[in-house]
């Protein structure tokens, strides 16, 4: 498991120094070494990993916003909840209906035509639901 969680981070690494048109270090053989080169050769919005890995934490641009909808679809498969909701001040948004992100846990707390309010992390023009609660 070591070995391919170190194996993608050098991948990743090498990826993102790719991205910015540094060449990647020929002389790093371990992921400690090619993580040193990169942080040396890059800047920090450069040496983020690519990928779900780049989403581990929370970014420095995220917002958090609330709401308050009508649960129109729930996908147990995609962990979407699809809202009808007000308008959300925080992003900008007017009210309207769309789909948001949500862990599993939260998926299965609502069905379709249940009122709630929900919490937000935005980030990307979309949003990540990481709190709902029936009303």
């Amino acid at each position: 498991m070591k070995l391919i969680f170190a194996t993608a981070t050098v991948l990743a690494l090498t990826a993102g120094l790719a991205a910015c048109g540094k060449p990647a270090p020929e002389q790093a053989t371990a992921p400690a070494e090619a993580a040193s080169a990169m942080a040396a050769s890059t800047t920090p919005e450069a040496a983020a990993p690519a990928g779900d890995m780049g989403k581990m934490a929370m970014s420095a641009d995220a917002k958090m916003a609330k709401g308050e909808g009508t649960v129109t679809a729930v996908d147990t498969t995609a962990n979407t909840i699809t809202l009808d909701h007000g308008p959300i001040a925080e992003a900008g948004w007017p009210a309207m209906t769309m789909g948001f992100k949500a862990s599993p846990d939260l998926v299965a707390q609502v069905k379709t035509g249940d009122k709630v309010a929900f919490d937000l992390k935005l980030e990307g023009g979309g949003g990540e639901i990481t709190a709902i609660q029936k009303q």
